[in-house]
């Protein structure tokens, strides 16, 4: 610490866009399995199919018009509101120079390092990072793995990262252990917008992927394709799902209402029994947008009687179950999605701190205000106050700040 000692000298809401990817001109009918991957598939995800069905008029027309008006307030609007914004004082050579008094002196000053952190939005961060380097000549990460450790020493690694070597890391080390395979590879798979599954899948496989380790690791990272490790890790539905999320065909929402797609696919649902129908499920799952998709879930249950999950509870066994109905809950309501793996993980007899980790770092800056409200409106106490009673040591402080406040 000698050397970073002698450098304390001073120092001269917006909604993520969808990337169109598949024609949504495709008729339930004639849907084939997603597995395909022809360039004629591809010449079609560049376009936007905005048909209307003409037939429909009156209230429900209007009131479905009137209804994303507000979008951007209601609690399960995906990207409009998280915790963290861009510091608008920010200043890196400060910032430096203040990481550089937390590490350098007697004790490791940890609030300091949480402080700066968890103030300062992730592009902030970067800058931080590099100014490290220019002045010290060393990685700003390396240095503060080197001055902690545990859980704290996680955070910092995930908070120092770009988004999606971090989505990559996680994703990988979830591939790696198929207990947790379905779980994490699922919510990053299905939570992140087309152009961040696109970095984060290129990270996976060329890009330089940090391992929390006191050492240097002589393994070199791993140049696998996400798909290849899907395909050896998972099996049946769930590998068809990951592997069609993975190819990031969503369509985008392009703020027309199409009621004969919605028809076709709610007709293809309710037509599509037994084992050999599975694509049909897949496709439409994964490659139509979310706005679309929730309509078609409600005018499934007018049709019906019934919610679209009793209907997959009813035709798929077990295994095939969860993943369908953990993309179901992703599509209704991200955010109530989020919170209830936050409920689950701080139920735990040991909470568990890697999903919260994971969570509240990487929904920081996108939704973590709406996961909070809808942390609250289910579970009668917030988020906060969970945190606040369930979560112990070193990193406490870090995930408080990302959650940032209590709910009333």
């Amino acid at each position: 610490m000698t050397h970073l000692a002698s450098l304390l000298a001073p120092l001269g809401t917006h909604v993520p866009a969808r990337t169109h990817t598949h024609s949504s001109e495709i008729a339930p009918t004639d849907l084939k399995s997603p597995a395909g991957n022809s360039k004629g598939e591809g010449q079609a995800a560049a376009h936007c199919t905005m048909s209307v069905t003409s037939g429909k008029t009156g209230p429900s027309l209007t009131q479905e018009i009137l209804s994303h008006l507000g979008l951007a307030s209601k609690t399960a609007a995906w990207g409009t509101l998280g915790t963290l914004r861009t510091f608008l004082s920010f200043n890196a050579d400060k910032d430096v120079q203040r990481l550089l008094r937390a590490i350098a002196g007697q004790g490791v000053d940890s609030s300091a390092i949480v402080d700066v952190l968890t103030n300062r939005s992730r592009e902030q961060r970067q800058l931080i990072s590099r100014g490290f380097q220019e002045r010290t000549q060393q990685d700003l990460l390396q240095s503060l793995q080197a001055a902690l450790s545990g859980s704290l020493e996680r955070i910092v690694v995930a908070l120092l990262q770009p988004a999606a070597r971090f989505d990559a890391q996680q994703l990988r080390t979830a591939l790696k252990d198929s207990s947790s395979a379905e779980d994490v590879a699922m919510e990053i798979l299905a939570t992140r917008t087309p152009p961040q599954l696109q970095e984060c899948l290129a990270f996976y496989k060329h890009g330089k992927i940090r391992r929390i380790q006191r050492a240097p690791d002589p393994t070199p990272d791993f140049q696998m394709e996400a798909e290849e490790d899907i395909k050896s890790k998972t099996s049946g539905i769930l590998q068809d799902l990951l592997l069609a999320l993975a190819k990031g065909r969503r369509e985008s929402y392009c703020g027309i209402i199409d009621y004969n797609l919605a028809e076709q696919d709610v007709q293809a649902l309710k037509r599509a029994e037994g084992p050999s129908t599975k694509g049909t499920w897949v496709l439409v799952f994964t490659q139509r947008n979310p706005e679309h998709l929730v309509r078609v879930f409600h005018q499934y249950q007018r049709d019906t009687g019934h919610e679209l999950e009793k209907t997959v509870r009813h035709r798929f066994h077990r295994d095939a179950q969860g993943p369908l109905l953990s993309l179901a809950s992703v599509i209704r309501n991200t955010p109530l999605y989020f919170a209830d793996k936050l409920h689950r993980a701080l139920q735990e007899t040991e909470p568990n701190y890697q999903v919260l980790m994971r969570i509240l770092v990487s929904r920081s800056e996108t939704d973590l205000l709406s996961i909070r409200a809808e942390f609250k409106k289910k579970f009668g106490k917030s988020l906060y106050s969970s945190l606040q009673d369930a979560v112990k040591g070193d990193c406490r402080s870090a995930l408080l700040a990302l959650c940032r406040a209590e709910d009333i």
